[in-house]
């Protein structure tokens, strides 16, 4: 390759370290990734990073009453907080969507599931710290 013996042995070198550092940077980045999963938060963490609204009653859009409690989830303590100042705001959110929903909408289980969908997504429109994990439906009745 080249005439002098000591530039090929340099060049074999150089070609070898860097060869075995880009594997050692792909294994590590590869073993890192799958050891860092993420796994389901604890019951205490969500306790922890959640707030429950007070007993919300309204009517719906079928002339029944519903009366309910709802447990939103953040994904930090911060977020927590947040709710707890926009407490106002996130009842409003609440009774507008519920408003709009008949009884028989709220009564199945997929229809609660929507519900809780829809109020997840519009909580975390409003929220600066952190994201609405999840919405708990803690209590519900309709009359």
């Amino acid at each position: 390759m080249f005439k002098n013996r000591l530039v090929n042995i340099m060049l074999i070198i150089i070609i070898s370290i860097t060869l075995i550092g880009v594997v050692a940077l792909v294994l590590f980045n590869y073993f890192s990734s799958s050891s860092e999963a993420e796994t389901e938060p604890t019951i205490d963490e969500i306790i922890e990073n959640s707030w429950e609204t007070e007993e919300i009653t309204t009517n719906l859009n079928s002339d029944n009453l519903f009366r309910g409690r709802f447990r939103i989830h953040v994904d930090t303590a911060d977020g927590a907080a947040e709710l707890e100042k926009r407490d106002f705001q996130i009842n409003n959110i609440i009774i507008h969507e519920l408003a709009g929903m008949s009884a028989s909408d709220i009564q199945s289980q997929d229809g609660i599931e929507e519900l809780e969908t829809t109020l997840r997504s519009d909580i975390d429109d409003i929220l600066e710290d952190g994201e609405v994990i999840r919405v708990y439906t803690t209590e519900r009745m309709i009359q």
